[in-house]
């Protein structure tokens, strides 16, 4: 499909690019940064198993609003794994095509099954699974003209899982059809060699470190943003043990960023004296399960 006629196919080059840490220097404050209805309703109604997985990429998009090019998907998805897995949610990367139809038939396709690099420009679209909740995740979906005009944030949705032994865990040529107003996006799952294109590029492993310290910074707004009234205790009803000690350590901690621009909870030290500390510096008991990717 194109946008004037079906069997065109429209790639959207994806472009490294270096993104700060943290979109703001911040204090304590109950506050989520930025203004996004979206995820205000989220933290206030979302449900125990749905609160982490629904709101967090929301939080992406809210930190990077204004300042992050259109085509990131494979930053955004690399950060948000990382912020997932501090958090005790396992995610994954899913290279898909995405195809989004109008109301009149006519629509463009997004991606390829077969990417490829041509220099730091990758030309497929990538989004995320959640295997134990079976959730589909595109965080920069609204980087297309047409779903940006809605105005409803990133794509969440249920996907079928794979039974396959070869290690997929959704099935290759699996589609995902999801409505958004008058929009139908259908997303088809890419195969193996789509990820490896990926994570085997040098551009990922080069930039693997500072995605990781991006999500934990991400994880750690999140969960100040967790310990606000009405929420703490749907949090610590949500099935992410690892979760659940993060927010008995932090407590009511104030947090900020230091000059490196990462996110620091203040927490006392059995001597009395006190300590500013990173997410994944914080001591957790023995037995809380350690962070993703493992």
């Amino acid at each position: 499909m194109s946008k004037q006629q079906r069997g065109k196919k429209h790639r959207t080059p994806q472009k490294r690019v270096s993104r700060p840490s943290l979109a703001h220097p911040r204090r304590a404050a109950p506050a989520l940064p930025g203004s996004v209805d979206h995820m205000a309703r989220m933290l206030e109604h979302a449900k125990p198993d749905q609160i982490v997985e629904l709101v967090l990429p929301f939080l992406w998009a809210a930190l990077s609003d204004g300042r992050a090019p259109a085509n990131i998907c494979v930053d955004a998805c690399l950060t948000l794994r990382n912020a997932y897995g501090q958090l005790g949610v396992r995610a994954e990367l899913l290279p898909v095509t995405v195809a989004i139809r109008k109301k009149n038939g006519t629509g463009t396709l997004y991606g390829s099954l077969t990417p490829t690099w041509t220099g730091t420009s990758w030309n497929g679209h990538c989004a995320l699974v959640l295997p134990d909740s079976e959730r589909f995740v595109d965080p920069t979906i609204e980087q297309f003209d047409e779903v940006r005009k809605i105005g409803m944030g990133p794509m969440v949705g249920k996907v079928a899982m794979s039974t396959r032994e070869d290690g997929s865990l959704v099935e290759p040529g699996a589609q995902v059809m999801l409505q958004r107003g008058d929009l139908t996006l259908t997303y088809t799952v890419a195969g193996p060699g789509a990820l490896a294109s990926i994570v085997e590029h040098p551009e990922a492993i080069a930039h693997a470190d500072g995605h990781r310290r991006t999500g934990v910074n991400t994880a750690s707004l999140m969960l100040a943003a967790l310990r606000a009234e009405g929420v703490r205790d749907r949090a610590m009803q949500a099935p992410h043990p690892r979760l659940h000690a993060l927010l008995k350590a932090v407590g009511d901690a104030p947090y900020e960023a230091d000059e490196a621009q990462d996110v620091r909870f203040r927490l006392p030290e059995q001597s009395g004296q006190e300590r500013w500390l990173r997410l994944d510096e914080i001591p957790l008991p023995p037995s809380t399960p350690a962070a993703w990717p493992r």
